[in-house]
């Protein structure tokens, strides 16, 4: 479906120092309603620090501009303390103030079952920990979901249950996904527009305009292979 006029978040000339050192520099793009940026980089590329800096939760330069009114959801890659805490994932939920019935149907849509309502936090396994952090950013009926490797710590049949509930998502409530992940396949099948990212943008537009073997080498370097598969170049290690 087209996407809205009006953007959701604009971004102009993002840059993050972290001890005199630039971790961001010079990241400007926008995000619409209905759209699924995908931002794609090598390990240290800045594209956690991105995702913070979106939430206000690092110092940075530039602009960082969200539409008034905007509802956020997050997932961080992980979020272990909560987990040595005594709580339920019912009582997680209720932090949310999300009714019972709700947070059942949540975690019904990312592959887990009615008993896990009732299981403690530090009994879960970290991939079905992962999956309640999905379903908590969905509480609440966010305009924006912001996942940073979404689908850390879980195995493939996870995968593709989470994949195929944001693709939904997507669908079915024209929601905006900001998503990072390594995974060439999901940005080929949900993005809209991916930022290739190494500390400032490497390159931006659709994936089949902008995943070229030139980009990825320039974003990856000259260490990474290629392999095609199903029309799709990829980096290969």
């Amino acid at each position: 479906m087209p996407l809205g006029d009006d953007p959701l978040l604009t971004v102009t000339d993002l840059s993050v120092v972290f001890d005199g050192r630039g971790v961001l520099e010079h990241v400007s793009f926008t995000v619409r309603r209905g759209e699924v940026l995908t931002i794609l980089g090598p390990n240290g590329s800045g594209k956690t620090v991105l995702l913070r800096a979106l939430l206000g939760a690092v110092p940075y330069g530039g602009s960082i501009r969200w539409r008034r009114g905007t509802r956020l959801g997050y997932v961080p890659q992980r979020l272990p303390y909560i987990r040595e805490l005594p709580l339920s994932v019912a009582d997680f939920f209720a932090l949310k103030r999300t009714a019972r019935g709700e947070a059942r149907d949540l975690l019904r849509a990312v592959g887990l079952g009615e008993p896990f309502v009732r299981a403690p936090i530090g009994h879960l396994s970290s991939g079905q920990f992962q999956r309640v952090l999905i379903a908590w950013a969905l509480a609440g009926d966010p305009d924006v979901l912001l996942f940073d490797e979404p689908t850390t710590g879980i195995d493939i049949g996870g995968e593709e249950t989470v994949y195929s509930l944001l693709g939904r998502l997507h669908r079915e409530r024209d929601l905006a996904m900001l998503i990072v992940t390594h995974d060439l396949a999901v940005v080929h099948k949900l993005s809209s527009t991916v930022l290739c990212l190494n500390r400032q943008p490497i390159c931006i537009g659709p994936p089949l305009a902008t995943l070229t073997p030139e980009n990825l080498q320039r974003l990856f370097g000259n260490e990474v292979k290629f392999y095609e598969h199903k029309g799709e170049v990829a980096p290969h290690g």
